[in-house]
C-alpha cells in the first residue's frame, strides 16, 4: 500500500499540481517561521535544536500515522497518496519552466525577470535573455532533485516519516539554510542536514539524466563526462552533479557567475556547447519529467521490498 500510495500521489501531482489553497507545506513554513522568531540566536547549537524540533515534529507525525494505519491498508494508501502529493513539486516545476520559455520566446525579458523568482532566488534585474534561460535551466535541474527525486527516494525508503521529514528539512534549508548574516550560524545545521539527505538522490538524478539523454536529443556519454569533469566546479555537493549531468545531456553550457542578494558566486562552467535558449529550457523540462519517472520506479520498488 505504501508503494501504491507513492505512485498514486505522483500521479495526482502530475495531473493537479500543488493544492491551490491551504498547502500543508505553507502551514509548516508559517509554524517554523514563528518558532524561529522565538528561538533564534547567533548559535549553531540553537539552530541545530530548532532543526531537530521542526524535522522531528514532521517525521514524528508521519510515524504516528504510519503506525495507526499498520493494519488498515486502505487508510495507509490514502495517507501515503496525500503525503506524496503535497511534498512533490513536479508539475509546478514543469509549469514554471514552460512559462519562462514562453516569455523568452516572446521576447518579454521584463516578464521573464519577474517570473524567475518563482524558480530561484537569483538576482534577475541585470540578466538578459540568455542569462534568464540559463538560470531557469539550472533551477529546473537542481529542483528536479530537491523537489521530485529526493522526496520519492525518502518515501520509498521510510514511508510517511521519510516523505514528511524530508520535505520539512528541505523547507527549513530554503528558509534558514542560506548564508545571510542572520542565518550563517543558526541555519548551519539545516543546510548541512539537507546536504546529507540529498547526497544519494542527487546522484540518482544525475544517473537518470544521463540515461535519459537520448530522449531529449543528447548522449549519455556526454552527460557522464560533464558530470565527472565539471560537478566539482559547483559550490554545492549535490547541485553540481545534477546540473552538470543536465548540461551534458542537453548539450549546453551552464554555470558561471551568479548574484544572490548582492552576494556574487562563481560556479565555474558546467558542460560544453552554447548557452541554453528557450528550446533547451523546454528540453530540460522534458528531461526533468523523465528523471522523475525513473525516481518513481526506484521509490516504488524500495517501498514494496
Amino acid at each position: 500500500m505504501t508503494a501504491a500510495g507513492v505512485v498514486a500521489g505522483y500521479a495526482v501531482d502530475a495531473v493537479f499540481g500543488d493544492p491551490r489553497r491551504g498547502h500543508p507545506v505553507a502551514w509548516f513554513g508559517q509554524a517554523a517561521g514563528a518558532l524561529e522568531r522565538r528561538m533564534w540566536a547567533d548559535s549553531r547549537g540553537r539552530g541545530a535544536l530548532y532543526t531537530g524540533l521542526c524535522v522531528g515534529a514532521a517525521a514524528g507525525a508521519g510515524a504516528l500515522v504510519q503506525r495507526a494505519t499498520r493494519t488498515r491498508p486502505l487508510a495507509r494508501f490514502a495517507a501515503t497518496t496525500a503525503a506524496t502529493w503535497v511534498v512533490l513539486g513536479g508539475r509546478g516545476l514543469a509549469a514554471e519552466g514552460e512559462a519562462m520559455a514562453g516569455l523568452l520566446d516572446a521576447g518579454d525579458v521584463p516578464g521573464a525577470r519577474a517570473r524567475l523568482p518563482h524558480l530561484c532566488g537569483r538576482d534577475a534585474t541585470t540578466l538578459d535573455a540568455d542569462g534568464l534561460a540559463r538560470a531557469a535551466t539550472e533551477s529546473i535541474a537542481e529542483n528536479t532533485s530537491d523537489a521530485v527525486v529526493a522526496p520519492l527516494v525518502w518515501g520509498g525508503l521510510a514511508g510517511l516519516p521519510g516523505l514528511l521529514g524530508y520535505r520539512a528539512l528541505n523547507t527549513l534549508d530554503a528558509m534558514v539554510g542560506h548564508r545571510s548574516p542572520r542565518h550563517a550560524r543558526f541555519g548551519w545545521a539545516a543546510a548541512r542536514a539537507d546536504d546529507l539527505a540529498n547526497l544519494v538522490p542527487a546522484r540518482l538524478s544525475a544517473m537518470a539524466a544521463s540515461a535519459a539523454a537520448p530522449l531529449v536529443g543528447g548522449r549519455p556519454s556526454r552527460a557522464l563526462r560533464a558530470w565527472r569533469r565539471d560537478a566539482g566546479h559547483h559550490p554545492s555537493p549535490n547541485a553540481g552533479p545534477v546540473e552538470a549531468a543536465f548540461a551534458g545531456a542537453l548539450g549546453v553550457r551552464l554555470g558561471g557567475v551568479n548574484t544572490y542578494g548582492g552576494r556574487v558566486e562563481n560556479r565555474g562552467m558546467l558542460g560544453d556547447g552554447p548557452a541554453p535558449g528557450p528550446a533547451d529550457l523546454r528540453r530540460s523540462v522534458r528531461l526533468s519529467r523523465l528523471v522523475g519517472l525513473a525516481a518513481l520506479a526506484v521509490s516504488a520498488v524500495a517501498a514494496y521490498r
